[in-house]
């Protein structure tokens, strides 16, 4: 049978029962391969193709999964794959003995093999392995198809990473460029005289940035204790401490949404030098992105997604008022603030007009500006509003030493010369507690132990924060954080096997399940429309079943999510909606929705949305309950509601 297609679930059975019959055969023939504990290999496939005239006729030990079998009667080829490559190999009965070849030919596609046999080159130059002995070492119960259908589904290749890498070889590669561009910044900091150090992941604050933790809790101590989402306040503490140049390099957990670009815990490099400032961190950052690109892109021309930079260094610099009026028009260094916001608000904002000039200058900045920063470019001095542990500058309180800086469109770290006067930063906690207090729920806690360290003395610091992931996503042209992830987080998927016992007593009876019972004794609805609206005009409404093709969180939109619509024309339909507060976009892709195809296009967040999606809201216990109306999936897209 050919194993090299996608197979059917009950094929898939069937191949299952096959392979584990074969390894019952083994155990009862004392050829156990599971009981064998280590193999002594003499060379790599990589090193073998590297070094072929050093290994021509040479006897070498090898071994690898076998990806390929072509069985030709008394002689045979298959291709193993080691962590280095593929390397085909030669069997015969000949020189195998009709036994040993009889079990080689019992093999299946996936099992682990030890290859023992000379090399040489076939008629057609390639480099094989002549086997003498083979031993099987491994036995795999599970078929690999060709090409995992987890390529058509992502979720499935992310959920299924082993098999991705297994039969992707290019997936692995990115994985290795991640491991090369984490050990070049520890090379060139470690060269700078820097000293990589840990800090706790577990605190009783959540500080050093402006985002919402993960929640745990202390058995022994019984107190709540906070996932960390930054290193930056301990890091701080080691420079007051007297060490004058610390780096560390570790996960970060924030527990907010997920998309192309973000996923709960995700990995950063901080690093802080005393006697420096943002400007030394701009030099920081472009040594290290170069450095990198270098190891792994061989060169500073780089591609992402179709769009071509070069990291050559000096990297373009504009101050946010600078970028601000470069790419809208608007002047934030001589315009008036309420012209200012009328303005920005008739280009698609919704400020009020008592809104303070930083908050007005970051947020058009968000909104207009970033989406236009192919970079690399520096972004400076950003309000000190949305700044709440970087130095004022001297010339514009307004203003802190701070950047950001882009590639690509997308931001990939951020520095500052570091805030060192405990008086402000006291005052800056204490806003932050007011807007904690106002319902922002990522403002930064008071850290009281953070200001004694300053009230010591902190010397003028520079710090700079950069996404490993994000870093990796460039380098390595992936577009998603997932790609660069190895087992980025998932929603849990109830597999059969539980649904199945579920409903079945201890001895294997079908029991058939209560329906759930619901409370809806504390439910309030919306009370019903008294005005009629007649048939013609109702009948106007076009309501269709849609199925999403594809759903990710809209950038710089906590609400929003943007769906893509199989809605039966053929064409792809775009729909935001703004329920990510309940739904995240993995669990959406596939479902059939309902949706109005008929609405004139709106614009948000700088996308049309064509139509809208059905959902059922209620409040419950004073909160807000949506449920966006999903349905049978064998209705078909396109289907019209009456």
């Amino acid at each position: 049978m050919d194993e090299q297609k996608e197979l059917t679930e009950s094929e898939t059975l069937e191949l299952v029962k096959i392979r584990k019959e074969k390894l019952s055969s083994l155990v009862e023939a004392g050829k156990n391969p599971f009981e064998i504990t280590t193999f002594d290999r003499t060379a790599t496939t990589k090193e073998i193709k590297e070094n072929f005239e050093k290994f021509e006729n040479q006897t070498a030990v090898v071994a690898g999964r076998l990806m390929s079998k072509r069985i030709m009667g008394k002689a045979s080829f298959a291709h193993i794959m080691d962590g280095d490559g593929k390397l085909q190999g030669y069997f015969s009965r000949d020189d195998l003995g009709e036994s040993e070849y009889a079990d080689f030919k019992k093999l299946d596609i996936g099992d682990i093999i030890g290859i023992e046999g000379f090399i040489f080159k076939t008629k057609t130059e390639e480099i094989s392995i002549h086997a003498k002995k083979v031993t099987l070492l491994a036995k795999s119960l599970l078929p690999l198809p060709e090409k995992f259908h987890g390529l058509k589904d992502p979720d499935q290749r992310f959920r299924r990473r082993y098999v991705d890498l297994i039969v992707n070889p290019e997936v692995k590669e990115v994985f290795v460029k991640r491991s090369k561009i984490i050990s070049t910044i520890r090379e060139v900091l470690d060269k700078k005289g820097f000293i990589e150090v840990e800090t706790p992941v577990l605190n009783t604050l959540a500080g050093g940035a402006n985002a919402r933790p993960f929640i745990t809790h202390h058995n022994t101590l019984d107190i709540d204790m906070y996932m960390r989402i930054a290193t930056e306040l301990h890091l701080k503490r080691c420079i007051v401490g007297g060490f004058e140049k610390v780096y560390e390099l570790g996960r970060q957990f924030r527990n907010e949404g997920m998309d192309t670009r973000h996923n709960p815990e995700f990995t950063t490099i901080e690093l802080y030098q005393a006697y420096a400032d943002y400007h030394d961190m701009m030099d920081i950052t472009e040594e290290l992105f170069t450095a990198a690109a270098n190891k792994v892109c061989g060169g500073l021309d780089i591609n992402y997604q179709g769009q071509q930079i070069s990291l050559k260094r000096p990297w373009e610099r504009l101050t946010m008022v600078e970028a601000v009026k470069k790419y809208t028009g608007l002047d934030f260094e001589k315009g008036n603030l309420k012209e200012l916001i009328k303005k920005a608000n008739d280009m698609g904002l919704d400020m009020p007009s008592d809104t303070s000039w930083g908050n007005a200058l970051y947020k058009a900045f968000d909104t207009f500006v970033e989406e236009k920063l192919t970079g690399p470019v520096f972004i400076t001095d950003y309000p000190v509003e949305v700044s709440p542990l970087a130095k004022k500058k001297k010339d514009d309180k307004r203003l802190t030493e701070r950047f950001e800086f882009f590639l690509f469109a997308s931001e990939g770290g951020n520095a500052f010369s570091e805030l060192n006067d405990p008086i402000d930063q006291r005052a800056r906690f204490e806003q932050q507690m007011l807007n904690k207090a106002k319902g922002d729920e990522e403002a930064q806690p008071y850290d009281e132990d953070f200001c004694n360290a300053l009230e010591y003395g902190m010397p003028p610091t520079g710090g700079l924060g950069i996404g490993i992931d994000r870093m990796v996503m460039f380098l390595a042209d992936s577009a998603s954080i997932r790609d660069v992830l190895l087992f980025p987080t998932m929603k849990p998927l109830k597999e059969a096997r539980g649904k199945d016992s579920d409903n079945k007593t201890e001895e294997g009876a079908d029991v058939k399940s209560e329906p759930e019972k619901i409370d809806f004794s504390k439910v309030e609805i919306e009370p019903l429309f008294k005005e009629f609206v007649d048939f013609e005009t109702f009948s106007k409404s076009d309501f269709r079943a849609v199925k999403v093709l594809a759903c990710e969180a809209v950038p710089k939109s906590k609400k929003l999510l943007k769906f893509t619509l199989d809605d039966g024309s053929g064409e792809s339909r775009t729909i935001l909606s703004g329920i990510h507060e309940y739904y995240e976009p993995e669990e959406l892709v596939g479902k059939t929705c309902i949706a109005i195809v008929n609405l004139p296009p709106r614009a948000m967040m700088g996308i049309d949305s064509c139509g809208m999606l059905i959902s059922a809201v209620h409040s419950e216990e004073g909160k807000t309950k949506l449920h966006l109306l999903m349905v049978d999936n064998r209705i078909p897209a396109g289907a019209k509601l009456y």
